[in-house]
C-alpha cells in the first residue's frame, strides 16, 4: 500500500455532491450573523446607533464589544505567538470599539433569521467615524513622522531583528565580484474554493459549546476559545468539517470565529456566519510586499562568499502569526547552496491594511526569489551559464547532512537531512532539452518569436513539530478507524494516513475510516500548515498502527496456540504462515474487549487500540529544482508558458499521485504570483481589486501541463523516512518563471525586479529597453 498510487478515498462523496462543509450545517433555529466593518482604513469611532437595523423586521440582535465583554476574558484575541523580536504586541480585537485599524475590520454583528435580513441591516448601523491619517506604504510607514497605524504606538516599527553568520564585511573586501539587486515582492491572496466560515450551537443545559469552523487548526481554535470564554476545554468542542481549501490563512483565529460562538451563547440559538468573497479580500489575511536591498560577493568563479542586505516586511494592522513570515523569506534565501556568510536586517512595519499572515509557502518564495536573482545576476556579470552558476553553489551530496549556520524558528540549527542537489537539477536540466534550447531560441528568433528559458532551485524545511496526534482502533466489528489532530483541506490526507494504517493492519486502506480535525475525538492536535502532516501525523499513525498489530499477533498468538514468529497479517485476518489457520481481527478485537469474569488473552491491556504523539527531533527538508520555457509577445507583454518541468523530492512518496496534484498545485499557486495575482491599495489604504475581475488567478488556459519527475532521498529522521510536499511546489515558480523571461528578453537587457511581472509592467521594461538601444538615446 505504502507508496502506491491509491486513489483518494475522500473523492467519491466530493464527486457526488455528499461531501459536508461549513455551510452545510443547518439548525431549525438558526441565526445568521452579517458584520458590519469599517469603510476607513484607519478612523476613531464615536458612537454605534444600532436602532434603525434593530427596527428591522427578522433581525433579533445587534452586537458591538460592549455587548460581548460580559462573556470574554479581553477585548482581543489571545493569539499572539512568543518572539524576542516582536516590539509590540499587536493582537486582533474581537470587535474594533474606539479605533479602526484596516478596511474590512468589524465593528458589530446583526443577527437575523436570514442572510439576507442581516445583510440588509448592516447598512443601518450608523458608526459614527472620525477619519485619521493612514499608514500605507511600508516603506514610508517605517520613517520617523510617519502616520501611526495605531493611536498611542511610539511608531510602527513591529519587530526588528538581524539573520547573520559569518563574516559578511571581510567576506565583501575579498570579493573578485559583486552584484546588487533591489527587489519588490508582492504576494496576494489565498483564495481557497470555499472561503472561511463557522456555526456555532451553545447548549445551556449542558453548558456545552460546539462549533464548526473551517480552519485548518482546530485544537488551536479551541484553545485560543477556552481562554476567550473563560469555559472548561471539555466544554467546547471545535470540529473541522470538510474543508474547501487552506492555504495558510485558514491556519489563523479571526475576530468572526470569536464573535459567532459568544453570540450564539448570548441568543441561545445556533448561529452561522459565511464569508463572501468580497468579505474574503477585505479581511481574510493574506501575504503583501517585501522590498529587498540585497548584495552578493563571489570569488572569480562566481561562488558566492557572502550576501548582505535588509528587508522591509509589510505586516498589516495586526499580529496573528508572529514574525516568522519575514524570518521563513530571510532563512529560506541560503536555499540549496554554500553561502560562507550571511546577515539580514529585518524589519516588519505595521501598515493600516489587513493582517499579514502566510500563504502557501510562507515567506519561503520571496527568500527564494531573491537567491535565484543573484544567481541569473552573477551569471549575466561574469558571462557564464545560468545553470551553470547553480551548479558552481550548490551543495554537494557527499556533504549531507549539512547544517546552515543558521536556526529555525524552533531553536534548532537548520541542517538538511538528505538529498542530491546536483543530481536534482541536472535531472530537470535534460528533462527540460535544456543544453540545445539555445538552438531552440535561435530557430524562433528567426520567426520574430522571443522564448527564453528559466531554472530556480530551492529548498523547505517540513514537518515542523512539536507533534501530531494519532489513535488507531480495530473495533469488535473488525472496522479500522484511526483519530488524528492532523487537520484535512482538500490534500488527500485521510487517503494518506490511511495508506499508511492500512500497510502495518494488512487492510485496504478502504477500510480504513479516518476521522481528522475534532476536538472530541483527540485531545491534542495541532493540524495543517508547514507541509508537516505526512511527517508528523504520517508516523504518529505509523508508530500507533504498528502498536496494534503486534498486539493483534500477540493476541492472535495465544488464540490459535502458534508463535508470533510464525504469524502474518493480510485480508484483516491473522494466518499462520503454510497453515490453514487464522483468526480475524474482529475476533480479536472482541477477544480483548473482555467478557465478564475471565482474564483476557495473552496478558494485554483491554482494547484492540494505540494512541501515539510522534515529536520531530527537527525539520526535514525537501528539494527541487524547476525549468520553465516561456515566450513573451513584445508588443503586448504577455507571458505564456510553454512547457513546466518539475524535479521534486520529499523523500519517501505515500502516494506519488497525490504528491503530484500538491506540486503542480504549488505550481499552478507560483504561476500567480509570478504573473497575475496583486492584492492593491490606494494611498489611503482602500483595496481596489476587491474581485475576479480585477484581481485574476490562473485559469485553465494559463496553466501547462507540468512534467513532473520525482528523486526520493528518504530522511533519516522518521521512521517512514517522508518529507512534506504541500508548499514545495509554490516555492521556486516564480524565480524560474521570472529568469525565463529574462532569457526571452536577453537582447533588450531587461532586469525584472518586481512581482507580479504583469504584461502593462512588463510591456513598459520592453519599450525601456527598446528606447535605449536606439541611437542617442
Amino acid at each position: 500500500m505504502f507508496g502506491a498510487r491509491v486513489k483518494r478515498i475522500e473523492d467519491p462523496a466530493l464527486l457526488r455532491g455528499r461531501g459536508r462543509f461549513v455551510d452545510d450545517i443547518a439548525f431549525p433555529d438558526l441565526l445568521h450573523a452579517a458584520f458590519v466593518r469599517s469603510p476607513l482604513a484607519h478612523a476613531r469611532v464615536r458612537g454605534i446607533d444600532k436602532t434603525a437595523a434593530l427596527a428591522l423586521p427578522g433581525v433579533h440582535a445587534v452586537l458591538t464589544l460592549a455587548d460581548l465583554r460580559p462573556h470574554m476574558a479581553s477585548d482581543r484575541l489571545p493569539v499572539a505567538q512568543p518572539s524576542a523580536a516582536i516590539r509590540q504586541t499587536l493582537d486582533p480585537r474581537v470587535l474594533a470599539n474606539d479605533e479602526v485599524c484596516y478596511v474590512g475590520e468589524p465593528v458589530a454583528v446583526v443577527l437575523a433569521d436570514s442572510r439576507y435580513i442581516a445583510e440588509d441591516a448592516v447598512p443601518l448601523v450608523a458608526v459614527d467615524y472620525d477619519p485619521l491619517p493612514p499608514a500605507v506604504d511600508a516603506r514610508d510607514a517605517a520613517q520617523p513622522g510617519a502616520p501611526i497605524a495605531h493611536t498611542g504606538a511610539p511608531d510602527n516599527i513591529v519587530a526588528a531583528m538581524t539573520v547573520a553568520y559569518g563574516d559578511v564585511d571581510a567576506a565583501f573586501a575579498a570579493a573578485a565580484h559583486t552584484v546588487a539587486l533591489t527587489l519588490k515582492q508582492h504576494k496576494g491572496c489565498g483564495h481557497p474554493m470555499e472561503c472561511r466560515g463557522v456555526v456555532a450551537r451553545f447548549d445551556a443545559v449542558e453548558n456545552r459549546l460546539t462549533v464548526w469552523a473551517g480552519t485548518q487548526m482546530p485544537h488551536r481554535a479551541h484553545a485560543i476559545l477556552v481562554a476567550l470564554l473563560r469555559m472548561d476545554e471539555d466544554r467546547i468542542r471545535v470540529v473541522a468539517p470538510d474543508v474547501g481549501g487552506g492555504f495558510g490563512p485558514k491556519f489563523v483565529s479571526y475576530p468572526e470565529d470569536a464573535v459567532v460562538p459568544v453570540a450564539a451563547k448570548i441568543l441561545g440559538r445556533p448561529v452561522k456566519w459565511i464569508e463572501d468573497r468580497r468579505e474574503h479580500f477585505l479581511t481574510t489575511t493574506q501575504e503583501r510586499d517585501q522590498y529587498w536591498s540585497i548584495a552578493a560577493a563571489t570569488d572569480a568563479d562566481g561562488r558566492l562568499l557572502g550576501i548582505r542586505g535588509a528587508l522591509v516586511h509589510d505586516h498589516g494592522a495586526y499580529t496573528p502569526y508572529g514574525a516568522n513570515l519575514p524570518y521563513n523569506a530571510a532563512t529560506n534565501l541560503i536555499g540549496p547552496y554554500v553561502l560562507p556568510a550571511y546577515r539580514m536586517e529585518l524589519s516588519l512595519i505595521a501598515t493600516n491594511k489587513v493582517p499579514v499572515t502566510p500563504v502557501r509557502g510562507a515567506g519561503r518564495p520571496q527568500g527564494t526569489f531573491a537567491m535565484e536573482r543573484i544567481m541569473d545576476a552573477i551569471a549575466k556579470k561574469l558571462g557564464l551559464d545560468r545553470a551553470e552558476v547553480r551548479r558552481r553553489n550548490l551543495i554537494a551530496a557527499d556533504r549531507m547532512p549539512y547544517t546552515v549556520p543558521l536556526k529555525a524558528r524552533d531553536g534548532a540549527p537548520m541542517t538538511y537531512d538528505s538529498g542530491n542537489y546536483p543530481a536534482c537539477q541536472a535531472r530537470a536540466l535534460e528533462a527540460a532539452g535544456y543544453a540545445r534550447f539555445a538552438d531552440d531560441k535561435a530557430r524562433a528568433a528567426r520567426d520574430g518569436r522571443l522564448i527564453g528559458i528559466g531554472v530556480a532551485n530551492y529548498v523547505e524545511g517540513t514537518g515542523r513539530g512539536p507533534y501530531e496526534s494519532a489513535r488507531v482502533r480495530i473495533g469488535t466489528a473488525g472496522r479500522v478507524t484511526m483519530f488524528t489532530g492532523a487537520t484535512a483541506q482538500g490534500q488527500g490526507l485521510k487517503t494518506a494516513l490511511a495508506q499508511i494504517c492500512a500497510a502495518e493492519l494488512g487492510v485496504s486502506p478502504e477500510d480504513v475510516t479516518v476521522v481528522a480535525g475534532d476536538t472530541a475525538t483527540v485531545p491534542l492536535g495541532l493540524g495543517a500548515f508547514a507541509s508537516r502532516q505526512a511527517v508528523t501525523a504520517g508516523n504518529s499513525t505509523y508508530v500507533a498502527a504498528r502498536a496494534v498489530r503486534d498486539k493483534a499477533i500477540k493476541v492472535a498468538a495465544h488464540l490459535l496456540e502458534a508463535a508470533p514468529e510464525d504469524l502474518e497479517l493480510s485480508g484483516g485476518r491473522v494466518r499462520v504462515r503454510g497453515a490453514d489457520l487464522s483468526v480475524g481481527l474482529a475476533d480479536i478485537a472482541k477477544a480483548v474487549a473482555g467478557m465478564p469474569g475471565f482474564a483476557l488473552p495473552g496478558g494485554v491491556e483491554p482494547g484492540l487500540e494505540a494512541t501515539a504523539n510522534w515529536q520531530p527531533p527537527t525539520l526535514v527538508y525537501c528539494n527541487g529544482t524547476h525549468v520553465v520555457t516561456v515566450e513573451v509577445d513584445g508588443e503586448t507583454g504577455a507571458v505564456k508558458i510553454l512547457s513546466y518541468v518539475v524535479v521534486h523530492d520529499s523523500g519517501r512518496l505515500i502516494n506519488p499521485m497525490i504528491v503530484d496534484g500538491q506540486v503542480a498545485g504549488g505550481a499552478t499557486h507560483g504561476i500567480g504570483s509570478a504573473l497575475y495575482e496583486w492584492m492593491g491599495y490606494d494611498e489611503t489604504g482602500q483595496p481596489v481589486t476587491t474581485n475576479f475581475a480585477e484581481y485574476l488567478l490562473p485559469t485553465a488556459p494559463d496553466v501547462p501541463r507540468f512534467d513532473l519527475h520525482h528523486m526520493e532521498s528518504p530522511s533519516p529522521l522518521n521512521p517512514l523516512g517522508v518529507k512534506g510536499a504541500g508548499e514545495g511546489g509554490a516555492i521556486p515558480a516564480a524565480a524560474a518563471i521570472v529568469s525565463a523571461i529574462e532569457d526571452a528578453l536577453a537582447p533588450l537587457d531587461i532586469s525584472v525586479d518586481q512581482l507580479p511581472v504583469t504584461p502593462p509592467r512588463l510591456l513598459a521594461l520592453i519599450r525601456a529597453g527598446r528606447l535605449s538601444q536606439q541611437p542617442n538615446s
